[in-house]
């Protein structure tokens, strides 16, 4: 169940709410909150005198007041930026993760203005409506209800002062993007044995039922006539059947934004096999195919004057009697033949032969996100995506957005002397250069299958999931991607 937002414009202290939480920035209580601590019988100034809460980042208070609001939640935002679209974000995610575990079924959502920094309403809307899901989320339909089930978190009211009539526009599209985020995760958490090439297909289709976009599905045989010589490599060992899907929507005219996802839905290595500590985790080596998604139900709901072609190369990658094997060679749907020196390295294959499909939309740029590489890990931890390609300009605008989106990126070269790593003795290139600059390799064998338009490829794969809960999210899939796409295809249509 996703949690629903709107926008009410009030004053907190008479609004009347089971939970009323209050985003301050670091210091002291607020004087705009004056009226909210009076109601409360001075319970926020008691806080702040015991010094149990000052508004560092992430930082939690709960109290319980007498006044219009039964419990008041204080979530610090630290100290004022100059752009506080991110810090509202994550206030909101902190709260409403917090907010599930106090049973009530709806609250109120507050920043004291001192805290806003000049934040227009629209814009704070915008990142209250992105953040309270995205901390609310948890996925429980393969559990048991526990036995003292409390109520869940359903509502959230973002209360603006006066005169924010107008910021339910900037709330609409939070709304979208939480929407995207979510369907994007409920994807990804799946396992694997539910969430299948097919059912990828399955869940396009029903994407594009809902929203009126144009989906289609290639299995198989349809995959063999276009030629995919590379996807049909990483299939092959796996019973289940791959499929590439395409999804099409047509908000304007012109050339379009191509976006690619990776869409492996099991990774075992195949015959290059990976250590059995954490392979459950390979689930989610569809991420990339989840952001796409994502970003096309924000796009169905937002309708935005923009058009945005999806590809999704899906596959097991699985090892048998039938899988391919180190040594093989492949011929790509490019024509270009691969030597596969490592069949762990299967998603470039899936994406070298999307990447050569998008040609005939002649897109007027495409960007691929995919879980690539664990030399992605060790080079920026699970912190930022690495983002590489043949146009310094398109790399840059990413980066711009994924700032604005609260998803950071960070450039990595793709200079000439790196080809020398995927150099073959008997094909045109190898799938992978070894360890040195596994990253950039990989993105350089992307490249060669680039052909008459701007590229960029995000590495996903240390923020597309979670080991560990932290103050914003549970353990698990982050949605990674579906923001930072939004930022960029609707700066794009602006």
């Amino acid at each position: 169940m996703s949690l629903e937002t709107a926008v009410l414009v009030e004053a907190p202290a008479s609004h009347s709410t089971p939970l009323l939480i209050l985003a301050v920035a670091q210091g002291e209580l607020p004087s705009s909150l004056a009226e909210v601590d009076q109601c409360g019988g001075g319970a926020l100034t008691r806080l702040y005198a015991t010094g149990d809460f000052s508004g560092k980042r992430d930082e939690v208070a709960v109290v319980y007041p007498e006044g219009p609001a039964a419990k008041v939640m204080l979530v610090g935002m630290g100290k004022v930026a100059a752009d506080q679209g991110t810090a509202i974000r994550r206030a909101a995610a902190v709260a409403a993760k917090r907010a599930r575990t106090l049973g009530v079924s709806e609250a109120a959502f507050w920043v004291a203005p001192e805290a806003a920094g000049g934040i227009d309403p629209a814009a704070l809307a915008r990142s209250a409506a992105e953040g309270l899901p995205y901390g609310a989320w948890q996925y429980t339909a393969l559990k048991q209800p526990p036995e003292d089930r409390r109520a869940p978190l359903e509502r959230v009211r973002i209360l603006l002062p006066q005169g924010a009539d107008a910021a339910g526009d900037g709330h609409r599209v939070g709304e979208a993007i939480a929407a995207g985020q979510a369907f994007a995760r409920g994807i990804q958490v799946l396992p694997g044995n539910e969430c299948t090439p097919s059912f990828l297909g399955r869940e396009a289709e029903a994407l594009g039922e809902r929203h009126g976009i144009a989906v289609t599905v290639l299995d198989r045989a349809a995959i063999v006539a276009e030629k995919m010589g590379a996807l049909l490599a990483v299939a092959q060992g796996s019973d289940e059947e791959p499929r590439f899907i395409t999804l099409d929507y047509a908000g304007a005219d012109g050339a379009p934004i191509v976006l690619i996802g990776k869409g492996v839905t099991f990774d075992s290595g195949g015959i290059s096999i990976k250590p059995a500590q954490s392979m459950e985790d390979m689930k989610f080596d569809m991420s990339g195919a989840a952001a796409v998604l994502g970003t096309f139900e924000m796009l169905g709901r937002l309708r935005p004057k923009v058009r945005v072609v999806g590809l999704i190369p899906s596959a097991e990658n699985m090892l048998s009697g039938s899988a391919y094997r180190p040594g093989d060679v492949v011929r790509s749907h490019y024509g270009k033949t691969i030597e596969v020196v490592n069949t762990d390295a299967e998603g470039r294959l899936l994406l070298a032969d999307a990447l050569s499909y998008a040609r005939r939309y002649q897109p007027a740029c495409v960007v691929d996100a995919a879980t690539l590489t664990g030399a992605i890990v060790i080079a920026l931890g699970h912190v930022a995506t690495g983002v590489m390609g043949t146009d310094d300009a398109l790399v840059e605008e990413l980066r711009r957005a994924a700032d604005r989106a609260g998803e950071r990126v960070w450039p990595l070269p793709l200079w000439d002397e790196f080809r020398d790593l995927i150099k073959s003795d008997i094909a045109d290139m190898k799938n992978s250069g070894g360890r040195p600059a596994g990253s950039i390799s990989a993105g350089w064998f992307l490249r060669e299958f680039v052909d008459g338009f701007p590229w960029a490829h995000l590495d996903i794969a240390g923020t597309a999931y979670s080991d560990r809960e932290d103050p914003t999210r549970v353990k698990g899939p982050t949605g990674v991607g579906v923001r930072l796409f939004s930022e960029f295809v609707l700066a794009r249509a602006s």
